[in-house]
């Protein structure tokens, strides 16, 4: 088993990757928190699989656990859910000193630290993720939120966990289009911050795709090592955080511009990144050769690069990037690429600029 730290001072906690462990979730909560009711917030897929596990492992040791389901998919992502979670918690009495495992990928992740960072303003929790986009990138750093109707995400705060435990066992039951989205974070990982790591992933992704765990460990704590890294320098994104989100800006909008439903994030995320490869080429001096090893590795991942749009979809697309984040008057910021492995953020780019790359990511 490996272990990352995440440095944070009094908010610093240990990452824990390894297979097979789930069974020492019990035993690792109980050198943290007081014995008592734990909830657990699950999807009605992790659920089924491994929610039962989990829960005998948190009884062994004195704890109390109870199930809070939710439907899977991006839709639990919403202030419903947040409710259905808030009155749950509160009809089993759950005290401060309580904690909450969020048990599933990024979405239950998001949803259940951000009730964790609510509910009586603030009680413990846990990230037992079971996706690989969720095992190297969403629960880490403390990141939680819901989507709004207007953008994903809108809603949301910084709060750390006090532990992750990522067992890479829990991919074995993972579907196919799940991983290969959580490859696309990967990829990103390499494109932001490693070379070695992206030319690592153009000789093994073969491998990564039929699930090689030999092959693939290495990649999760590499991934895990760049994200702590980053987030202990800037927890609160006031700066070099915002690495973090190359190929987000575009592909957050084509998730909202589609309703959260053709896509997968890490798809989307695709896509945006091969766009800001294109961007960058434009108005960064990144060259071409490297825009097409980025584009050449997500396809080999089987992730897509394009997506269908008509001149109205375009036009709908542009305004959705105008309501992420890290807008700032009004003006569309990037994350771009000087090479593979170096990044700039905050960068400013002409709606030309922008136009033509959408132009060259859509299909008709």
């Amino acid at each position: 088993m490996q272990i990352v730290k995440v440095e944070l001072g009094d908010h610093s906690y240990p990452i824990y990757i390894g297979e097979n462990i789930l069974e020492q979730i019990g035993k690792k909560c109980a050198g943290l928190f007081n014995h008592g009711k734990c909830a657990i917030i699950t999807d009605d897929n992790v659920g089924s699989i491994y929610a039962e596990r989990v829960a005998d492992s948190l009884s062994k040791v004195g704890f109390l656990p109870f199930l809070i389901t939710v439907p899977a998919g991006e839709s639990s992502k919403s202030l419903k859910f947040v409710e259905m979670c808030y009155n749950r918690l509160a009809q089993e009495r759950v005290e401060r000193r309580s904690f909450i495992i969020a048990l599933g990928g990024g979405v239950v992740g998001d949803l259940a630290g951000f009730v964790a960072a609510t509910y009586m303003r603030g009680i413990g929790f846990v990230q037992v993720p079971t996706s690989l986009l969720a095992q190297v990138d969403s629960s880490v750093g403390g990141k939680v939120g819901i989507n709004l109707k207007y953008g994903k995400n809108l809603a949301g705060a910084f709060y750390q966990p006090r532990l992750v435990i990522c067992d890479l066992a829990t991919l074995k039951t993972l579907p196919e289009r799940e991983l290969k989205s959580g490859l696309s974070e990967v990829i990103k990982y390499g494109v932001i911050y490693d070379e070695n790591l992206f030319s690592y992933l153009e000789k093994n992704i073969q491998k990564l795709l039929k699930l090689d765990l030999k092959k693939l460990l290495p990649v999760i704590e590499r991934c895990c090592q760049i994200k702590a890294e980053v987030v202990s320098a800037d927890e609160k994104e006031t700066g070099l955080r915002a690495i973090l989100n190359y190929g987000h800006t575009i592909g957050h909008a084509i998730e909202a511009i589609t309703g959260y439903k053709k896509f997968l994030h890490g798809e989307a995320v695709a896509i945006g990144q091969v766009a800001a490869a294109y961007i960058a080429t434009e108005v960064m001096k990144f060259n071409q050769e490297s825009a097409d090893r980025i584009k050449t590795l997500i396809e080999n991942a089987g992730l897509p690069t394009s997506i269908r749009l008509s001149g109205k979809d375009r036009e709908k697309l542009i305004q959705a990037m105008k309501l992420d984040k890290k807008v700032s008057g009004g003006e569309i910021k990037f994350v771009l690429p000087e090479k593979i492995g170096k990044v700039q953020f905050g960068k400013s780019v002409p709606i030309e600029v922008i136009q033509k790359a959408i132009e060259k990511i859509s299909t008709t």
